[in-house]
């Protein structure tokens, strides 16, 4: 029997369960619905979906390079506890979903959902998600991921044990610079490379509560100008990776170490397991209590 995608859209939303699953559960039970949730419900996959909206800010970062250094994948993959983002078979799957990424680069994450995952089965890196979820008992989210091929110069990595991690690519200089200059990017917390990279919504913000401060001091206009393009210079050097102090000697910049070294940082992305996720503070009695109710 042909499986069409109203079929596959139907159960879906009665399960919950991923487009691939759904499709290949019709397939198995000859197009009838009913024997096709009996499969997914066999399978665990038809539950997945109970856990899918519970906030997921723990978990961790998993990097990939290329034996060559010219190319570099980076993924945030999250879950409930940190108990889970220690389970083997958690990281497991994110240690071959990073590789995935390093291998096909997809363009984005439905891209990469979509992508076969390779390792024990042929499932898809959607359906193997959902798999975990049914195994562990907790909703298990790819939150973001990057991945950088290097047309010139080196991709060098740092991870701060599984919850920071940062890629970079670099032109000139040497794997060891690379690699310090990650460790800085951890540590520090750059939001730009230069000043030039800084949005021009968010400098302007900046320069707006600058000038509402400077104003309070009652100073002339002139001085205040000045107060103003000091403390935005300084700013500038705070949030920027070519002005923050080296942390392994904060008497030069990063940009003086790279001018020095003849290098140039052309891109970097710095990644914290959980970084902008508010996460619900929940009484532990009171969590015990919902979990009862709920089972």
């Amino acid at each position: 029997m042909a499986i069409t995608a109203q079929m596959v859209k139907q159960l879906r939303e009665r399960t919950g369960a991923g487009m691939m699953e759904c499709k290949k559960a019709l397939q198995e039970a000859d197009g009838n619905t009913s024997a096709a949730i009996e499969v997914l419900r066999k399978r665990g996959l038809a539950q997945a979906d109970r856990k899918a909206g519970r906030m997921a800010a723990e978990g961790a970062i998993v990097i990939t390079l290329s034996n060559d250094r010219t190319q570099g994948a980076m993924v945030e993959v999250n879950c409930e506890t940190d108990f889970v983002a220690a389970d083997p078979h958690f990281k497991a799957f994110t240690q071959r979903v990073a590789l995935q990424i390093l291998e096909q680069a997809p363009d984005d994450l439905a891209t990469l959902m979509g992508l076969a995952l390779e390792g024990e089965s042929e499932d898809t890196v959607e359906a193997a998600q959902k798999s975990l979820i049914a195994k562990l008992g907790e909703n298990i989210q790819i939150r973001r991921f990057v991945h950088y091929r290097a047309e010139a110069g080196l991709i060098s990595s740092y991870l701060h044990g599984s919850r920071i991690g940062v890629l970079l690519e670099m032109e000139g200089g040497d794997a060891k610079l690379a690699r310090d200059l990650c460790m800085h990017i951890a540590a520090s917390r750059p939001l730009c490379l230069d000043q030039d990279d800084v949005p021009a919504d968010i400098l302007e913000k900046e320069r707006e509560i600058l000038i509402a401060q400077a104003q309070g001091s009652g100073k002339p206009a002139q001085i205040v100008d000045k107060m103003v393009a000091g403390r935005l210079d300084k700013w500038l050097g705070e949030i920027t990776l070519r002005g923050q102090p080296f942390v392994k000697d904060p008497e030069q910049s990063v940009g003086a170490l790279l001018d020095r070294a003849n290098a140039r940082v052309l891109r970097f992305s710095r990644h914290e397991v959980g970084e902008g996720i508010e996460k619900k503070q929940i009484n532990f009695a009171e969590e015990v209590e919902a979990q009862v109710k709920g089972s």
